[in-house]
């Protein structure tokens, strides 16, 4: 099951090395939400896993991002003792933009302000 949720990027860690063969980065999003009027906010941590662990380098702390994520599971046993630990392992990160900011290359709106302006030079 793929998720997504957006926040703002408060923390990047360094790459871990778990193994010779197998690495992890883990990075903090800050989700503040009105929840009845209230104001939530919600820290939740992310991992990024061998070749995906260099995703956060794009990205500055205080950046607004959506992170695409799975939720893995993993039942683990040592000494006789189970062990349930759950991560979202991300696997795409991509930036936000606020709704109201307008793309650089766009061509200016237009809007007519004389009468000739308004005539409708449809042929029908």
């Amino acid at each position: 099951m793929s998720y997504e949720i957006t926040g703002k990027l408060v923390v990047k860690y360094d790459t871990a090395q778990k193994s010779e063969t197998f690495k992890t980065r883990e990075f903090v999003i800050e989700k503040t939400e009105d929840i009845g009027g209230r104001i939530i906010t919600n820290y939740v941590k992310f991992q990024c896993v061998q070749d995906k662990t260099s995703m956060p380098d794009r990205f500055n702390i205080g950046d607004d991002i959506k992170v695409s994520f799975n939720i893995k599971g993993t039942k683990w046993a040592k000494e006789g003792k189970e062990s349930y630990f759950t991560n979202l392992d991300a696997w795409r990160i991509e930036t936000m933009k606020l709704s109201n900011e307008v793309a650089s290359d766009a061509p200016p709106s237009y809007t007519p302000t004389t009468p000739e302006e308004l005539v409708d030079d449809l042929p029908f």
